[in-house]
């Protein structure tokens, strides 16, 4: 009897070790890389490219370290946007980031919850990608180059001397 409850004891602390095991443990696995992936309807262009990761740089994150970057570049042909889109998907990126409209609307139409970052769109509410400027809504956000008076008066932040 006195091997039973020394056996249950064994078992008992061996159980609690192996519970507490783990979170030194996972305390100290790297960090998690982070997957982008960059698709533009044109085809490469290292000086944009080359842009693109420094602005990453200066924000701390250096690839093959703690991000990785899946290039997709159409060439111009627009047709080959939403498979290229989908491709993205299927390889599980975090976010993705795109260039123009027609690029922004095959991501938009690929999925609806990997965050999509689109650049250069010339009006992204007409264009159907946001619903306002002020709160896109949905998995998109980006930079227009409108410049409209809502846009200029958002920026603005004020109301004076605006007449309706």
């Amino acid at each position: 009897m006195a091997s039973h409850i020394g056996r249950r004891k064994f078992l008992a602390t061996l159980g609690g070790a192996a519970a507490a095991w783990p979170l030194p443990a996972r305390a100290q696995q790297p960090a998690k890389i982070a997957r982008i992936g960059f698709m533009r309807a044109a085809g490469p262009n290292e000086k944009d490219f080359n842009g693109f990761r420094s602005g990453l740089g200066a924000l701390g994150y250096v690839e093959g370290q703690n991000i990785v970057i899946e290039q997709r570049y159409a060439k111009g042909a627009y047709d080959r946007l939403g498979v290229l889109s989908a491709e993205l998907v299927r390889l599980k990126m975090d976010v993705i980031v795109v260039d123009g409209t027609p690029a922004a609307k095959a991501a938009k139409a690929a999925t609806a919850d990997i965050p999509i970052v689109f650049t250069l769109a010339i009006d992204p509410v007409a264009e159907g990608l946001i619903t306002s400027l002020a709160h896109p809504q949905a998995n998109l956000t980006g930079l227009t180059m409108s410049v409209g008076y809502q846009f200029g008066w958002k920026t603005c932040g004020t109301t004076k001397g605006y007449q309706a």
